[in-house]
């Protein structure tokens, strides 16, 4: 029964994550997953989204520094977040930076972000944060991702879209095991 829930889960999430990837079809968009993950099954759900056409954003606190609205008042904004992060980082670390307004967005560039987060924005204000933006970083949407919104975020033209829920509430797949009787003939 242990290997069947855990087939369950996983087939639930590949999925997913297939599912949410067609709705970008057409676009540069990949749909990614959180660290947001049932504790001792991250190795699985990540492959899970990956089995299913997603992708991986960070596996751990370790793959790449992620400066979030928090890091960015404790070291007195954007810049100085980034700068300290930089001076701190092994020089093959990528820095992404949360933001959620588009003069954010203008400092995180100015400092050197390679990949920006652009959190809790509505689809105009995205359109023209990837307006602005002209390739200088990648661009994720995170925050408030729906069914009805991956389209249009894709269009918007971000590279990423992070979906926490793709690991933390998909449900599990319907998958049954019953055996049936071998005739003797």
């Amino acid at each position: 029964r242990l290997v069947l829930n855990i087939m369950q889960r996983m087939s639930g999430i590949a999925t997913k994550a297939h599912h949410l990837q067609g709705l970008c079809a057409g676009t540069k968009a990949k749909v990614i997953d959180t660290r947001k993950t049932t504790p001792g099954f991250r190795f699985f759900e990540k492959w899970a989204v990956v089995i299913g056409g997603g992708a991986n954003h960070r596996y751990g606190l370790f793959d790449m520094i992620l400066i979030k609205d928090n890091h960015i008042i404790a070291a007195g904004g954007v810049k100085a977040a980034i700068d300290r992060a930089r001076s701190r980082a092994p020089h093959t670390s990528k820095i992404e930076c949360e933001v959620d307004k588009l003069e954010q967005l203008e400092e995180a560039l100015a400092a050197g972000a390679d990949i920006v987060l652009l959190d809790n924005m509505d689809t105009p204000t995205i359109e023209e944060a990837v307006r602005r933006t002209r390739g200088r970083a990648l661009l994720e949407a995170s925050g408030g991702i729906t069914l009805e919104r991956i389209s249009e975020l894709a269009r918007a033209g971000v590279d990423a879209i992070s979906v926490g829920a793709l690991t933390h509430s998909t449900p599990a797949a319907d998958i049954g095991l019953d055996f049936v009787p071998v005739s003797q003939g």
